[in-house]
Parts: C-alpha cells; sequence; structure tokens
C-alpha cells in the first residue's frame, strides 16, 4: 500500500476507458458548437428534404398538423370602456388584415399569401432550424407594410466579429452586452448563387433589429442561431436511405440472375455484344437455356436479397428517427400493420400535443409580430377608420386559433366532452377550440341554420341546446287504474 487511495467515480455517466474513448463530449458554448457546422447541417437538412422520403413526409406532416389548410385565423376581442366588445372596430381590423393577408399583398414578391407564410415559417423551422422575416414599409404596399422572407444562409454565419460600437457581431447578428439583438448583417446576394459572384455576395446591410423577426428556439443560453429540428435524425435518415437503396439494387441484380464467363486456360469469351469498356456480354433471354463453348463454365451470381431481416430491421431504425423527430412511427411510416385503438390514441394524442406546441410557438414568435407591426403601418397609413392612438386596445386583445383535431373516435370522445359539460368540468369554448372553432362563430352558424330552415320552411331534426334530461315514468294512483 503506497497510501494512495484509488478514486470511484461517483457518475457512470462520466466514465472513461476505451468503451467510451470516441464519447469525448464539449462544454463549449452554444454559438462556438453551432459556427463551425450550421451551414453543412443546413445543406444536409435541406438534401434530405429534396431526396429522402421520409425526410419529405416529416416536413408535409408539419405543415398539414401545425398549420393545416386555413392557417392560424384572427380574433380580435378589443372591448370598450365599458366593458362591452367593440363589435365594430372588432370586425373592422378582422376584416382588413385578411385582406391584406390576401395572396399579392403581404410579402414583397407578391407571390405569398398569408397561409402561404405561415407554411413557409414552419418549415423552416423544421428543416433549417430557424426562418428570418424582415418587415418592410413603403407606400406602394397595401397598408404600407410587406414581409420579406430571407433564407437563412443571408445572414452571413461567417461573420463574427466586434462591431465599431463595441457590439459583438455573431454569426450575422449584432447584439448588446446583454445579448439582445440589435441588428442583422444580410448579405446583398445569395453566397452560392453561381450567377453573382464570390466578391459581389460578402456584401452587406445592415438591418436593425425592430425591422427583423428572427424566428428560432433555442436550446441552450445565449444561442444566437436555431439548430434544424431535423438534425438528432439526419445520419440514421441519411443511411436507412443508403441501405434501402442497396437493398433495392440487390434485390433487381438478383432478379435479373446475372454471372460471369470462366475458363480454365483463360482462353478469350467473343460473347454477343461488349460494353463500352470491351468487356464482353451474352444476352440471356427469360426462360432460355444456352449452351456454352467448349472449354466455357458459366458461374451464376445470385445474390439472396431483401434480406430476411430487412422489414424488422427497417422499423426499427425508423422508430429511432421518428422520435428523435418528435412525431410517431404510424404518421412517419404510413404503417398502421399490428396498430390496435389503445395504441395509435396513446401515439396520436402526445403527437398532436406537440404540433399543438409547436402552434403556440408560431403565433407568439410570428403571428402576433407580424400583426402588431401590421397594425400600426395600417392605423398609420390612414385607410382604416380607426385612430393611432388606439393601437394599445386592439394589439393587446388579438387572438390566432390554431386548426383543430379529428379525435380517433369521435363518437367516444363526444359523448366524454358532453358528460363533462354538464358536470361543469369544462366549456364550450374549451370544446370548441379543440377543434379549432370559435363558439361564438359556432352559435352564429347555428343561429343561421335556424333562421334560413325558418325561412324556407323547414323544420329543424336536432336541437342542440335543448332539454338532454331522461324523460320521467308517470306514477298512477288506485283511482286511475
Amino acid at each position: 500500500d503506497d497510501g494512495r487511495k484509488v478514486f470511484k467515480r461517483a457518475y457512470a455517466a462520466a466514465s472513461t476507458g476505451r468503451l467510451f474513448a470516441d464519447f469525448p463530449g464539449s462544454e463549449r458554448s452554444a454559438d462556438s458548437e453551432l459556427k463551425p457546422v450550421i451551414s453543412r447541417m443546413r445543406a444536409r437538412t435541406r438534401d434530405l428534404a429534396r431526396n429522402n422520403e421520409y425526410a419529405k413526409r416529416y416536413l408535409n406532416l408539419i405543415k398539414t398538423n401545425v398549420i393545416g389548410d386555413n392557417g392560424f385565423s384572427l380574433q380580435v376581442r378589443a372591448r370598450n370602456a365599458d366593458g362591452s366588445l367593440d363589435g365594430a372596430g372588432n370586425t373592422i381590423l378582422e376584416n382588413a388584415f385578411k385582406a391584406w393577408g390576401r395572396k399579392g399583398n403581404c410579402d414583397v414578391t407578391g407571390r405569398m399569401s398569408w397561409k402561404d407564410a405561415q407554411r413557409y415559417v414552419a418549415v423552416a423551422l423544421a428543416r433549417d432550424g430557424e426562418a428570418f422575416v424582415r418587415i418592410v414599409k413603403g407606400s406602394n404596399y397595401r397598408d404600407g407594410i410587406a414581409l420579406e422572407f430571407i433564407e437563412a444562409e443571408m445572414i452571413d454565419d461567417q461573420k463574427t466579429e466586434t462591431a465599431q460600437n463595441g457590439n459583438q457581431i455573431r454569426m450575422g447578428i449584432e447584439v448588446d452586452a446583454a445579448q439582445r439583438p440589435v441588428a442583422y448583417y444580410v448579405l446583398t446576394s445569395h453566397p452560392n448563387d453561381s450567377m453573382i459572384s464570390r466578391a459581389q455576395s460578402r456584401k452587406h446591410i445592415r438591418i436593425p433589429a425592430d425591422r427583423m423577426i428572427h424566428i428560432y428556439d433555442p436550446s441552450r443560453t445565449y444561442q444566437t442561431r436555431g439548430e434544424p429540428f431535423m438534425a438528432p435524425a439526419i445520419s440514421s435518415m441519411k443511411m436507412l436511405h443508403g441501405y434501402r437503396e442497396a437493398e433495392l439494387i440487390a434485390a433487381r441484380a438478383g432478379a435479373a440472375k446475372f454471372g460471369i464467363v470462366t475458363t480454365p486456360d483463360g482462353d478469350e469469351f467473343t460473347g454477343d455484344d461488349v460494353t463500352d469498356d470491351g468487356i464482353p456480354l451474352i444476352d440471356m433471354s427469360p426462360a432460355s437455356v444456352y449452351q456454352m463453348p467448349a472449354g466455357h463454365d458459366f458461374k451464376l451470381i445470385d445474390p439472396t436479397h431483401p434480406n430476411s431481416g430487412f422489414d424488422a430491421f427497417e422499423k426499427a431504425v425508423l422508430r429511432g428517427i421518428a422520435s428523435g423527430l418528435n412525431v410517431s412511427y404510424t404518421s412517419l411510416s404510413n404503417d398502421l400493420t399490428g396498430v390496435s385503438y389503445s395504441s395509435i390514441r396513446q401515439g396520436t394524442i402526445e403527437e398532436r400535443d406537440h404540433y399543438k406546441m409547436l402552434q403556440n410557438f408560431l403565433i407568439e414568435h410570428f403571428c402576433e409580430p407580424v400583426f402588431r407591426a401590421w397594425l400600426e403601418s395600417a392605423l398609420s397609413f390612414g385607410d382604416i377608420p380607426i385612430p393611432l392612438s388606439k393601437y394599445d386596445k386592439f394589439a393587446d386583445n388579438i387572438h390566432f386559433r390554431g386548426r383543430g383535431f379529428a379525435w380517433v373516435d369521435p363518437q367516444k370522445e363526444i359523448r366524454a366532452q358532453a358528460e363533462a359539460l354538464s358536470n361543469g368540468m369544462t366549456s364550450m369554448q374549451a370544446i370548441a377550440a379543440n377543434y379549432g372553432i370559435d363558439v361564438e362563430e359556432l352559435f352564429q352558424q347555428i343561429q343561421a341554420d335556424k333562421e334560413m330552415a325558418k325561412r324556407y320552411g323547414l323544420s329543424l331534426a336536432f336541437e342542440p341546446f335543448g332539454e338532454k334530461a331522461p324523460a320521467q315514468p308517470e306514477i298512477h294512483g288506485e283511482e286511475d287504474v
């Protein structure tokens, strides 16, 4: 005993040695880890989005389930001094914002509608990890404002330095001492546009932070740029795609039944034709028998593919990919084999909670900032009969509603909701919100249906808010017997 104590690690997670030699870890800052790889990750996720079937499916799931066919709908619920809803003012702003959101009005190119803009931002977040939207003002735009959508690589991630005013510029974003964004350095042209010289593409314009909306979900403190949602699944999607491709090629080769011709002494084989490299070929038609020349032997190459374990292996890898993307395996793969009602219901509920979280994120970080910028410009522009002094009244009382979701078993869910409503455990507004409906609009539609039926002399076969208590039995006395 030399007096030294053997140190035993308290955490197995910090173990070193041969088994952990490829697991060094990193304690660098978020930006230090992102800067060397951000452009490469973005390039790979875009390649997957173009060429990988599961990546394309994932992005379609995001567009369909987060944005939906109608996008986020606006409700303005401003109130007057006496507490009553300002119905006239709310309606004016809702209609004006809807008109601004039509194709040709809301973006500088005139190619996008407000729904298109929402889908663009949702896909950019999942694929690139961030989206940049510039607020552009001018009298040539409706209500004096339009959006310019800027691709992530246009914010120069190679520009990291100290500005003349002492602020730090981190991957193209100027921040103050508190790490609050001050300005964005945008390249005047795409850095990899083959039509423009490299020197010209490195020119910048400085856009103040109040004219730029940067949408991303930081995972660490003081993280300046966003990382793709697809990042954890990039390598698995690429490898699985390559494996599927190899199995497909091997299966095709096995179906073709090709082989090679050999001779003991290496005599030349002429064949029926030759390849571009001069290699002789023999053309064999299906269900035919050929006699080889004397001294020649034909050896069949018969790849046994697809491998019998291909299906199970692909499912195992795809489940890991789905987990990394926060979607269910059944949604990503379109595979409903062996799925039960309870299992698909549980997976669907968890997946939809993720989509609802993304909806709330986009509303808070994109829809509401855009509306407030539009409202200020629209009131200042003068086309709306509401004074600018009323900005706070309306800007602080808006609500964007995302798409709702139909349940796996609607009949059971509706019965459960009706029971919860009758016991005071929920409200009509809460139930309607699950389906992406506003209860006031629902009541208006029901009232309109009744009025229309009355106008045409029709009797509706339902009464949604009528008495639903069971009929009580009549008790007869002896004198009635």
